[in-house]
């Protein structure tokens, strides 16, 4: 999700805007792993696109009422029995086991392998394109 709203990817920024918008308000809270940025910041690096890595970092690192979460052993732990219950890719455990201890209710993805967690909700974009 974040990585079409960053882009303004044509095809799901009527679907990430609002979410995004919601998340802005007073008393709404959201969070993502770390591994986001990661995930945000490989293409910016790889075309060497410096510029775009900071616009990236200065919008989403200081976006309110999002918190970042880095992987703590709990969060590994977590992670791990998802990826061996689940057969997720680390990146993927690791982003659902962020969602569960932070007992997050919804996960908004395009992703239909976080739908096989049943700690919170999955929203699919496509589903809704």
């Amino acid at each position: 999700m974040f990585v079409y709203q960053v882009e303004s990817n044509l095809q799901y920024i009527a679907f990430t805007r609002p979410i995004f918008r919601w998340i802005e308000q007073p008393g709404h809270s959201a969070v993502t792993s770390t591994i986001t940025m990661t995930e945000l910041l490989v293409r910016p690096y790889q075309s060497r696109e410096q510029q775009r890595v900071d616009e990236f970092y200065s919008l989403l690192a200081t976006y309110p009422n999002l918190e970042w979460i880095a992987p703590d052993l709990n969060i590994a732990d977590l992670a791990a029995q998802f990826r061996a219950e689940f057969r997720m890719p680390t990146r993927d455990a690791v982003q659902a086991a962020t969602a569960a201890r932070s007992q997050a209710t919804g996960l908004v993805t395009n992703d239909p392998i976080f739908g096989r967690v049943d700690a919170f909700e999955t929203l699919l974009l496509d589903s809704l394109v």
